[in-house]
């Protein structure tokens, strides 16, 4: 596999076609990684740089060179491994400056989080001249809603936690006019629960998995939430979600004091719009505090079933394994790797369940 190595302008200035190992990583609904492991010469140092990018013809993810790791061995040698992460990891970089509140259209209130922090934003050194938005017109996204409130979260954690809340994927690819473009995006249905695309499935029966973990697990489930949001003692905002009874009732105490009625602006919520805040805080501890139905394996993508044809990251395919456990699972990555034994490419599943409460 050839790899295209740009600079910080973004200009081709490499090509790495020697290398003695290569993983890549693209991810459905967070950032992707690689790396590269080969033998050291100075000539790798003139591409191999902090900041520069890499790019692969079979897939539409840019990569940021981030680690640089330079090792010596009297026996193998002087080596040198570089791994990063891919664009959206550009998230990572910023914050919410100050207080913020998302309520509305999801895609609507995301464009409008990222002008505020990356676009357009009133200080003119946040700002990445060539990041743009790019709405998506599938109704698996314009039709999803958001609430939420926030005070110096990380823009990359409200992204992913939003994204796997709501069961979409999202990424930033790089266009022919060198511009960084950010696009929510959801798979195919693919499993035997619809009738409009044709079916995939990974299973031994036909010789597609090659290997696989089934695990159930109830040690993390907490059913029920009290969050607590502002002010303190008996004056404190109590709410909650979720229910159960019995042994089917397990509680968790979300504390949310960081969520206030005071936008910051002038503005005062109302009792309800407070606690829709303080519940969708609830819900997102909920989120990660689920039973889990894991069903992991790598899969044959070569011989009935062909990745980038058949199926695409992010879509959701019916697998199973030679046990009886059966269920639907989405792709949330595809990891290719390359080395002297060859190239194998594979996909990562994660059961629905695990996606929304």
């Amino acid at each position: 596999m050839d790899l295209l190595v740009l600079n910080t302008n973004l200009d081709a200035v490499s090509v790495m076609d020697t290398y003695e190992s290569f993983i890549w990583n693209d991810r459905y609904d967070r950032p992707g990684e690689f790396e590269l492991y080969m033998s050291m010469t100075l000539s790798v140092l003139e591409y191999a740089k902090q900041d520069y990018y890499i790019q692969s013809r079979d897939s539409d993810h840019v990569m940021i060179i981030e680690n640089i790791k330079i090792e010596s061995d009297v026996e193998d040698g002087t080596h040198i491994t570089v791994t990063g992460r891919s664009l959206e990891s550009i998230l990572d970089r910023r914050i919410v400056w100050g207080r913020l509140i998302l309520n509305g259209n999801l895609q609507n209130e995301i464009k409008n989080l990222l002008n505020t922090c990356i676009i357009s934003p009133a200080d003119p050194d946040r700002r990445i001249d060539n990041f743009i938005f790019k709405e998506s017109v599938d109704p698996s996204i314009t039709d999803l809603t958001i609430k939420g409130q926030y005070t110096g979260d990380n823009l990359l954690d409200i992204i992913e936690k939003i994204c796997t809340e709501h069961g979409i994927g999202f990424k930033i690819t790089l266009d022919n006019d060198k511009q960084f473009v950010f696009e929510f995006y959801a798979g195919v249905d693919r499993s035997y629960d619809q009738t409009e695309h044709p079916y995939v499935v990974f299973s031994p029966k036909f010789d597609n998995i090659i290997n696989s973990n089934y695990i159930e697990s109830k040690a993390a489930l907490k059913t029920v939430t009290l969050i607590g949001g502002e002010d303190q003692g008996s004056a404190r905002k109590y709410t909650t979600v979720g229910g159960g009874s019995g042994l089917d009732r397990r509680e968790l105490f979300t504390d949310a004091r960081d969520i206030s009625s005071d936008t910051g602006d002038g503005v005062v919520l109302t009792n309800e719009e407070y606690t829709a805040l303080l519940q969708q805080r609830g819900i997102e501890k909920l989120l990660e505090n689920t039973d889990v139905t894991s069903f992991e394996g790598q899969a044959e993508t070569t011989v009935m079933f062909k990745y980038g044809e058949d199926f695409s990251i992010g879509d959701i395919v019916q697998i199973a394994n030679e046990y009886g456990h059966e269920t639907k699972a989405r792709i949330i990555e595809i990891v290719t790797s390359e080395n002297e034994e060859g190239t194998s490419v594979y996909p990562t599943f994660a059961t629905i369940t695990e996606e929304m409460i």
